[in-house]
């Protein structure tokens, strides 16, 4: 026993903290802890890099569509079934004009109705839009409170732990007790490591979502007044 405690005393102490020598010693529900947290992370940075590709090319597609769509007389003629699966606004403008069609296709025509409809099914649509852009959003929000806590969870077990081996051991020594809080320590870590980039990025993203669905409303308001033009001459 001595020899032990000697042969530990001239062991050189470590210069840095390394990460894998924390998470090896841990407590295996320490272990669990940091694995789960390790997984939301690399979850979250994939939804970052996805939407921020996809965002930005839905973005780019709209503003093309759009700008093609005022240009045509045969406005009709763009909302092809392909155009119609790749790019929001050609969805809009296919909700928009496929009410109008069917508001005209009967006489008489009851105007206000007719744009009551097609402002609603607009609406819906973008909505509709907005909402499956900002579907995965929601694990971001998740992550960025509830890590924090789960993270918590692995520093108080390793703190319980390392009482435990206070008993154990009948020793306060600080040997006995910095490895066990240490690696407590280091799942809190990890957890405001998954939780800081998902709150950044939701709150980021989130105005992303609101202002594309700003840019959906204001090319319905401008087709919903070209067609109340057309209702009028009906």
């Amino acid at each position: 026993m001595t020899f032990d405690l000697l042969a530990a005393a001239t062991l050189p102490a470590p210069t840095r903290l390394d990460p894998v020598e924390l998470f090896v010693q841990a407590d295996i529900i320490v272990q669990a802890v940091m694995i789960g947290l390790i997984l939301a992370s690399v979850w979250v940075w994939m939804i970052i890099v996805s939407f921020s590709l996809r965002i930005g090319g839905l973005t780019k597609k709209s503003r093309e569509y759009e700008g093609e769509f005022w240009e045509q007389r045969d406005r009709e003629g763009l909302l092809t079934k392909q155009m119609r699966k790749e790019v929001p606004a050609a969805r809009v403008a296919a909700a928009g004009l496929d009410e109008w069609r069917k508001s005209t296709a009967k006489q008489p025509v009851d105007r206000d109705a007719a744009r009551q409809r097609i402002a609603a099914v607009m609406d819906s649509q973008i909505a509709e839009e907005a909402d499956a852009l900002a579907g995965r959003l929601n694990f971001l929000a998740t992550v960025g409170s509830v890590a924090p806590f789960v993270g918590l969870f692995g520093t108080v077990w390793g703190i319980m732990n390392s009482f435990f081996q206070i008993g154990a051991q009948q020793s306060a020594s600080l040997a006995v007790v910095a490895p066990g809080i240490a690696e407590a320590l280091f799942a809190t870590a990890i957890g405001l490591f998954a939780a800081i980039p998902a709150v950044i990025a939701y709150n980021r993203f989130g105005g992303a979502v609101d202002r594309y669905e700003a840019g959906l409303q204001r090319f319905a308001d401008r087709l919903h007044t070209g067609l109340s033009r057309e209702l009028d001459r009906a």
